[in-house]
């Protein structure tokens, strides 16, 4: 049997549907995203007290960038040379900044953080052109969140040439991440030691991260490969003034090998043979490098 439905009752149900539909509607518009949003990207206010743990979870730094603090270990690296919130550090050859997220809004309440950018440069050869593209992009970077970056102090440099860094005795904590084979290979890592000898106060750090090559690399090979010999990079830096005082196994990787057709650059972030291999070299990471701890002495 078949029963005849209300026509007043059918009428309600459509107008109580469409009353819905609208208030969802709007709704959607009304509400703002950030209210929507996980509450765990809001952004992180920095203050004398931020611990590296603080600003390595913020929002401030991306994705793909806190994906990398499994290879890298910034905070462990950080306290074993010896970074403090009220000392005066000098970042060599920033490049996109990924160490600057970190030691910017630690350093910004208590201390001063100075890092280099490459000087403009009107050649047109290759490397120079690519150089100046990272020199204006890593500029756009710390222009564009102030909240983060703007107590960082840039000078410029143009190596050999132009290698000020800071005054003479005025710096407590000078690092390098992963520079050391673009110096030897441009011929000038001498100059870098002797300008971070002369900005250290008598007791300051330099500290060093850098990929490790195998004993008994050769200078060609360690410029082709990227890969630096620990002896001679302790060798090197010592020849400079510095005492050496230490070294940490935090960014060993017994996974790498050391002996791809791309050097170094084969493994992430590079991955310079595109899709060939590429989970292969996923599999074992970033580089195995050596992280190294001098001191300039004092009385001198």
């Amino acid at each position: 049997m078949k029963f005849a439905q209300n026509p007043t009752s059918a009428k309600l149900s459509r107008g109580l549907l469409k009353a819905l539909t609208l208030a969802f509607l709007l709704l959607t518009f009304v509400i703002p995203p950030t209210v929507l949003a996980n509450q765990s990207e809001k952004t992180t206010t920095f203050d004398g007290t931020t611990t590296l743990q603080t600003i390595l979870a913020s929002s401030h730094r991306s994705v793909a960038n806190r994906d990398r603090d499994k290879y890298r270990h910034p905070a462990e690296t950080l306290e074993f040379l010896g970074l403090r919130p009220n000392m005066t550090v000098v970042e060599l050859w920033s490049e996109n900044g990924w160490y600057t997220e970190i030691l910017a809004p630690f350093l910004a309440p208590k201390g001063q953080l100075i890092v280099t950018n490459f000087a403009p440069n009107n050649s047109k050869l290759p490397l120079v052109v690519f150089l100046q593209k990272v020199a204006l992009d890593f500029q756009q970077k710390l222009a564009a969140n102030p909240e983060v970056f703007g107590k960082v102090k840039v000078v410029q440099v143009n190596p050999p040439n132009e290698l000020t860094l800071a005054p003479d005795n005025s710096v407590d904590l000078v690092l390098t991440f992963r520079n050391i084979h673009n110096w030897v290979k441009g011929g000038y890592e001498d100059q870098v030691y002797a300008v971070a000898y002369k900005a250290l106060k008598p007791g300051g750090i330099f500290g060093v991260e850098e990929h490790r090559a195998k004993m008994g690399i050769s200078l060609a090979e360690s410029i082709k490969t990227g890969y630096m010999s620990e002896d001679g990079v302790i060798a090197a830096v010592e020849k400079a003034g510095f005492k050496f005082v230490g070294k940490s196994e935090i960014n060993a990787n017994p996974k790498d090998t050391k002996d791809y057709l791309d050097g170094v650059w084969a493994l992430p972030p590079t991955l310079r043979q595109g899709e060939k291999d590429r989970q292969h070299f996923l599999t074992i990471g970033e580089s195995d490098r050596m992280t190294l701890k001098f001191v300039k002495p004092k009385g001198v």
